[in-house]
């Protein structure tokens, strides 16, 4: 079974591809029985919707490609710790496990909830933590 950094690696790509589009570099990838059912990255600028978040358009997709609006038997890989909204959002999908690579000091969802997810889920974290935060890191020096 391939581990936590082959899927986040993934999720880097999406971010990657967000980059790219000029949306804040955030990946993420829907993960069930070892393969990947969907993948998503920010599309807010794209799309101009504050909702259209890495996770959101991966657990989206995810529950197109299942035919399912619960996830309880699959892995959330995200870049970055999700925020509040996106907390809700996974909870809801019951998604099992969750795991991400950079913490989110200022909207990250342990600010608003003391660190205590908001749902049963697994949580990994840390994951390519440093690959993670650098890029976010490069991308909002280059807007600077």
């Amino acid at each position: 079974m391939l581990d936590d950094s082959y899927y986040m690696r993934i999720a880097l790509q999406e971010a990657e591809d967000a980059y790219a589009e000029n949306e804040i570099p955030v990946g993420a990838v829907v993960v069930l029985d070892g393969q990947i059912v969907a993948k998503g990255h920010n599309l807010t600028e794209t799309l101009k919707d504050v909702t259209a978040h890495a996770e959101m358009m991966a657990l989206t997709s995810a529950a197109n490609a299942l035919g399912a609006k619960y996830l309880n038997d699959c892995t959330l890989y995200v870049t970055l710790e999700p925020c509040l909204m996106c907390a809700g959002a996974i909870a809801h999908a019951q998604v099992k496990t969750l795991v991400f690579g950079a913490s989110d000091p200022k909207k990250g969802y342990s600010v608003f909830l003391n660190r205590k997810f908001p749902s049963k889920a697994e949580i990994r974290q840390g994951v390519l933590a440093d690959e993670c935060a650098q890029i976010l890191k490069r991308f909002f020096a280059e807007r600077r």
